[in-house]
């Protein structure tokens, strides 16, 4: 009867307490799994390649040490690390200056950088992630201003390579002063106001023509030396056959002209309109037409 209904509500009751409290139990142990995974992915971080961290400590600011490439702990809530790119780079710097002639020019550096991984620390309290477009505009304008104030506007052109390795070698010592590495600087981009563009041009064309004028000048010089040469010859060569004259008398007046007389014939036989008719003492050229 009535005991057995009550006994029989005493073990529900007793089941769904149970059933509440391993519900229970499993909730906490979710939330714990939870937290636990929380805190352990808070204490490890990655640096993956080519890459270095830089640990800052609440208690102890940045420390020195630079974190390599792996996976690495961390105290949660405490440390935090900063991740640096250190592989090199490529940087474009502009600048617009004046020569030692107080012409403009437009100049364009070309230059691969990356930190200095020892001096990583000081990097980050002074400068952070973004040094580089910090440092590197202002000391390259610095150094261009400074090394261009010292050339001429056309030195610039026939010196570039001079001035490129001047450039290179203040950039490079501007640059170690805030913990960068520069592997390589190179003067890619050179150019002058329109005016002195113009006026280059123009001196380029005087030039060319006063070279122009030179040559005709030398070539008359060497065309008149030429007929002097040539008129001491003819000259030389008319003396010697008078004396040949004067010698051999007659008869050297005779062999040029059986000589001639040679030539001519021999010319005329070639031609297909000229006859040949000998008859006694003299002969006769006939001119016959087609």
């Amino acid at each position: 009867g009535w005991g057995g209904v009550v006994h029989a509500r005493v073990r529900s009751t007793t089941t769904m307490s149970a059933a509440a409290a391993a519900l229970t139990n499993l909730a906490r142990a979710a939330v714990t799994l939870g937290v636990g995974a929380t805190v352990a992915s808070q204490a490890m971080y990655d640096v993956d390649g080519g890459e270095r961290a830089v640990m800052f400590d609440r208690f102890r600011g940045v420390l020195p040490e630079v974190t390599g490439e792996g996976t690495h702990f961390v105290v949660p809530f405490i440390q935090n690390p900063t991740i640096y790119d250190v592989r090199t780079r490529a940087k474009s710097l502009t600048s617009v200056t004046g020569t030692k002639d107080l012409q403009q020019v437009n100049l364009t550096l070309r230059v691969l950088c990356r930190p200095d991984i020892e001096k990583l620390p000081k990097i980050h309290m002074e400068l952070g992630q973004d040094y580089d477009d910090r440092v590197l505009p202002s000391i390259g304008n610095e150094v261009l201003k400074a090394t261009v104030a010292q050339f001429n506007a056309d030195q610039l052109l026939t010196q570039r390579q001079a001035v490129s390795a001047r450039v290179s070698e203040g950039l490079r010592k501007r640059a170690a002063d805030f913990g960068i590495i520069l592997e390589d600087v190179a003067l890619t981009h050179l150019s002058f106001s329109t005016e002195y563009t113009k006026a280059i041009e123009a001196k380029q064309v005087s030039q060319q023509e006063a070279e122009r004028a030179a040559y005709v000048v030398k070539r008359s010089e060497q065309e008149r030396e030429a007929a002097i040469i040539r008129a001491e010859g003819e000259s030389e060569s008319a003396r010697l056959i008078s004396q040949a004259t004067k010698a051999a008398g007659p008869a050297l007046v005779e062999l040029r002209r059986i000589e001639a007389s040679k030539e001519i014939a021999q010319t005329l036989a070639k031609s297909r309109n000229v006859m040949y008719l000998p008859g006694g003492n003299s002969n006769m050229l006939l001119g016959v037409n087609p």
